[in-house]
């Protein structure tokens, strides 16, 4: 008989844990910089968002890459707005609060989901030891 000694359901949660704590990470940059229309580079923000991918042999998740949404920014039209054009538009971040509140619920409930399952195994853990007992 081999003893396995892997943790998997823990260390699946625990990677689900993290993965959604970055995503959440970058919701709220967007968020926070939803009205930004100069990031520094003489162009307003670009919505960021992180791609999953599986990690390896255990099952789990990992943040692949954060990519920079490069669809079109808004146009707004505030006449008295130093960085509007000459037609009164100003060029706001394509970032869309609706999606973002959305993608943090989700986000949200996906953490809540793994967490969930860590206290579900502990439960199982003391569960067993005081059968051992």
């Amino acid at each position: 008989m081999e003893i396995d000694n892997s943790f998997g359901p823990i260390d699946i949660a625990i990677s689900g844990i993290r993965a959604q704590s970055r995503q959440m990470k970058e919701i709220s940059s967007n968020v926070a910089n939803a009205r930004t229309s100069d990031a520094g580079n003489g162009e307003p923000y670009r919505r960021h968002e992180a791609t999953f991918a599986t990690d390896g042999d255990m099952g789990g998740v990992e943040i692949d890459k954060i990519v920079t949404d490069m669809s079109d920014f808004l146009k707004v039209l505030d006449p008295g707005n130093p960085m509007a054009d000459e037609n009164g538009y100003v060029t706001m971040p394509n970032v869309s609060l609706p999606v973002e509140m959305i993608n943090m619920n989700i986000a949200t409930k996906m953490y809540q989901a793994n967490v969930a399952v860590l206290k579900r195994y502990q439960q199982i853990i003391e569960t067993t030891l005081e059968l051992l007992r």
